[in-house]
């Protein structure tokens, strides 16, 4: 197996675990849409579906993590990472992975381990409400999110390793994209005609390529 089919493999894992953990909002949806039903329609709120929607949403966020950072789509301020050549961001991000993300998501798996382990031997159960759910599967979330994490971590780490030997960033795996809001309105207009619409839409399309390239560490000269 060669580098990029390892780095393939790691982001369709990501990417499997965190289109399966999205439809939880399904669910999280029809409890709160049952809670605002019988709460204020047949005055009869119930207690633990405010338990179990906090439990849905903490899932859904944990397990989410890895497909998150397999799409390089976490939160950061790259005003300066994005002017950075290939090299430099490589260089800046395996750092921050070594010091920071390795000891940090081990900790979390660590700890989350015992409050696991320890919420099933106990057998808990939410203490929020009157005769709360059981919160022991709802902890083993933790460590397993933190190991998905850290396993998505470790190929991150190859990429910035291989991007500081080549120059250049491997590819991700590509996922869904946003729907062109600019190409929906232009399409729909009776004043652009088909050549300006047509250099719209490209002119548009490059810009949003080349902040895109940008936000996953590419190289805009490709």
């Amino acid at each position: 197996m060669n580098v990029q089919r390892f780095l393939y493999a790691i982001d369709e894992i990501s990417t499997w675990v965190g289109k399966a953990a999205a439809w939880l909002i399904i669910g999280l949806m029809l409890l709160v849409c049952g809670e605002v039903f019988k709460r204020y329609i047949l005055n009869m709120p119930t207690a633990w579906i405010f338990d179990a929607s906090n439990m849905l949403y903490g899932t859904l966020f944990m397990l989410c993590g890895a497909y998150t950072l397999a799409q390089n789509a976490h939160v950061r301020g790259d005003f300066l990472y994005s002017s950075m050549r290939p090299r430099t961001q490589a260089g800046l991000d395996l750092v921050l992975y070594i010091v920071f993300f390795l000891p940090g998501i081990a900790a979390l798996i660590y700890a989350g381990y015992d409050y696991a382990s320890l919420s099933w031997r106990i057998n808990e159960h939410s203490n929020v409400t009157a005769d709360g759910p059981p919160v022991y599967h709802f902890k083993s979330v933790i460590p397993i999110a933190g190991a998905l994490v850290m396993l998505q971590g470790i190929a991150e780490i190859v990429r910035a390793v291989v991007c500081l030997k080549t120059g250049e960033w491997p590819s991700r795996l590509k996922d869904v994209a946003e729907i062109d809001v600019i190409e929906e309105q232009l399409a729909h207009s009776e004043y652009v005609d088909d050549e300006s619409r047509k250099i719209a839409i490209e002119g548009a399309q490059k810009i949003d390529e080349i902040a895109r390239q940008r936000g996953m560490g590419g190289d805009l000269n490709a």
